[in-house]
């Protein structure tokens, strides 16, 4: 299922990508965004990068470099990398040169001989260009031995398509000669004039570059990082000049969370700025794109209170909302442009499945189930991806009905293909949304998941204000200022929690008697009906009809039915119902009975898993019909609530119609 998936399902795509052929096409010297795509792992941030390396790889010079975890990608391997992808050729343009950029890496590149030292400028010279030889009789030309060094850096991400991978690979031919750029006394003698260097000699400041890296402190190889990003945006500046030249070239920097990610813009943004502010350059012509999966440090504390920028919707991205919403341009924060990537709506879902019919007609009996997949997952990109990858499997009941629900019921135990493997599928989502958890913590969140307020559940069941933090910071809340969980993630961590000894009742039973001492009867009452004590329940909203307007005690009915289930009976929500909401033996429609059954009926169907099928619709409907024939005061209202249950009733045409909430 990987090949349509760059071009479908990716959230806010076409927003983002009139933005980024909005920048390639200002003028040259024109100021661009570092565009930042945010969002949780499986937002879709790689899926987006790959549709944009698909539109505009084919006009414009482009360079990938994805900055893995665990990977030491330095600053210089990084430049070496994109600069060598950009020296591409395209039909349109020239070719583009990077003299300062590859004669700055040569210079600090291996520790210097001593006649290079003691020679002068015949010595440095000479020494450098031996250097040059030895790398192109190696690899082809000086800018190719980065693509061998670093080369899982450049591997295409997952769920690119063959275009996207076609494309990186012309750009990346270890095979296809290039060229660097002539190099020569005035390319020298920029390093020379350059503020960082302390010598005004063109030579003397290239031996300080290579002190600096072999000698030096870490300061120096900052300052060394600093002065090759500031060569290659001046090689930029000079490439762009002239006729059959590019207006911008495109960078696409993926998982920028990263320690070297965010090294890299780091130092990117402090070049731009300073060439460009303090320095009063021209601005380089980048038009920057980078995905990232947390909030960055040197933005503040992850709340946001701090920093100038609220992370914008990306389906309205633009360079006027940049210039609109953009800080002072004293300030380096003036360059970023944040867009929060959003999850896909319910009409997104069913056209990410029905786009992929062509090449898996396997799913074609599952278009149906968009909306339940749309209910389960809250529309995270991967979800939806791993959920319609289980569907496509042997042995999934295609039919609609009641064995399909049951088997649906399952679902998180079901298996998915991921690298290779077959991982339970709540595995494999857990896997990769809190990929840098330990187990302990996993165990920890699983018990905070049990609230709906995770602030609330990290205080009393998880390490506090840190473990919230850091799901903030992972963008892993359901949206910006809230405080529940992503409802996918929830949902998984919900069902490991319901698989271990003791665990559910516990962290159900601490977050009860939390409410209680705070005199939060409903609140109290969620996680009590979460414990099946329906009873209770049913006997509070009983005694609050007498007392509450409808809409407040509608509001304490929705609130409470909300609640998580860990039911493991066997049959199907009809029959769970009726276990846990039977018959009065009269069969007297009393308000108390129609009150419990409403509550069971609500607390099932709130759950995708529990009633996949949304069977219990019309148990729910004519629930409120015949309270509001008893509840004669209250008619109206919950004559509209009966029909928006009856508005997902199933039908036989298309059994998995709901309302998406």
């Amino acid at each position: 299922m990987t090949e349509h998936s760059a071009v479908t399902g990716v959230r806010g795509r076409g927003g983002i990508v009139s933005l980024v052929e909005s920048t390639l096409a200002l003028d040259r010297a024109a100021e661009r965004p570092l565009t930042m795509l945010l969002g949780p792992r499986g937002s879709g941030t790689s899926e987006l990068l790959c549709v944009l390396m698909e539109q505009f790889g084919t006009q414009y010079p482009f360079g990938y470099v994805k900055f893995t975890s665990g990977q030491e990608l330095l600053p210089r391997y990084a430049l070496g990398l994109l600069a060598r992808q950009l020296t591409r050729n395209l039909p349109n343009y020239r070719h583009t040169a990077f003299p300062r950029l590859a004669l700055g890496l040569l210079a600090s590149d291996q520790d210097l001989p001593h006649q290079a030292l003691t020679g002068g400028q015949r010595g440095i010279r000479g020494a450098l260009t031996d250097l040059e030889k030895k790398a192109k009789q190696q690899h082809g030309d000086y800018l190719a031995a980065y693509l061998t060094v670093a080369q899982a850096s450049i591997d295409a991400p997952e769920g690119a398509s063959s275009s996207a991978r076609t494309l990186l690979a012309a750009a990346t031919d270890t095979s296809a000669r290039s060229w660097a750029g002539r190099w020569d006394h005035s390319t020298a003698a920029w390093f020379g004039q350059h503020r960082l260097t302390h010598s005004s000699d063109p030579w003397e400041s290239l031996l300080e570059l290579n002190r600096w890296r072999h000698q030096g402190d870490e300061r120096d190889k900052l300052r060394l990082d600093q002065l090759l990003c500031s060569a290659f945006l001046e090689d930029l500046r000079t490439c762009v000049k002239g006729l059959f030249r590019p207006r911008s070239y495109l960078l696409l920097l993926d998982e920028t969370h990263t320690d070297h990610g965010r090294e890299f813009l780091d130092l990117l943004l402090q070049a731009r700025h300073d060439d460009t502010v303090l320095g009063r350059r021209p601005c380089d012509p980048l038009s920057v794109v980078a995905g990232c999966n947390r909030w960055l440090p040197r933005w503040g504390p992850a709340t946001g209170e701090e920093w100038p920028w609220r992370p914008r919707e990306p389906d309205r991205a633009s360079l006027a909302d940049w210039h609109e919403h953009r800080p002072s341009g004293d300030a380096q924060d003036t360059w970023w442009y944040p867009l929060r990537m959003r999850d896909l709506d319910r009409d997104e879902v069913r056209i990410h499945v029905e786009q992929q019919l062509n090449t898996h007609p396997e799913l074609t009996p599952f278009t149906t189930l968009a909306p339940f997949v749309h209910r389960l997952t809250g529309g995270l990109p991967k979800a939806v991806q791993q959920v319609f990858e289980v569907l496509g499997g042997p042995n999934v009941p295609q039919v609609p009905g009641p064995q399909q629900n049951l088997w649906l019921r399952d679902l998180p135990h079901r298996t998915v293909s991921a690298g290779g493997r077959k991982p339970l599928l709540v595995d494999a989502a857990l896997d990769d949304l809190l990929a840098d958890f330990d187990a302990a913590d996993r165990d920890r969140l699983a018990q905070c998941a049990a609230a709906d307020d995770l602030f609330v559940g990290a205080q009393l069941l998880g390490r506090g204000a840190e473990l919230f933090t850091d799901i903030r910071s992972r963008w892993l809340l359901s949206a910006p200022g809230t405080l529940s969980l992503h409802p996918w993630l929830r949902r998984m961590l919900l069902w490991h929690l319901a698989g271990r000894a003791g665990a559910w009742d516990t962290a159900h039973e601490v977050l009860a008697e939390h409410y209680a001492s705070g005199e939060q009867r409903v609140q109290e009452l969620y996680h009590l009906l979460a414990l099946e004590r329906v009873d209770e329940v049913a006997e509070y909203l009983v005694t609050l009809r007498n007392t509450a307007q409808t809409e407040e005690w509608l509001s304490a009915f929705h609130t409470i039915t909300a609640a998580p289930n860990r039911l493991a009976h066997p049959g199907g929500p009809l029959e769970l119902r009726a276990r846990l909401a039977p018959s009065d033996p009269g069969d007297q429609v009393t308000v108390p009975a129609v009150i419990r059954d409403l509550v069971v009926a609500r607390w099932l169907w709130s759950d995708p898993l529990t009633d996949p099928g949304r069977q219990l619709s019309p148990v729910l409907a004519d629930g409120f019909v015949h309270l509001s024939r008893l509840w004669r005061n209250y008619n109206v209202a919950l004559v509209n609530e009966a029909e928006r249950y009856r508005l997902t009733t199933p039908t036989r045409t298309s059994p998995m119609l709901g309302s998406g909430t």
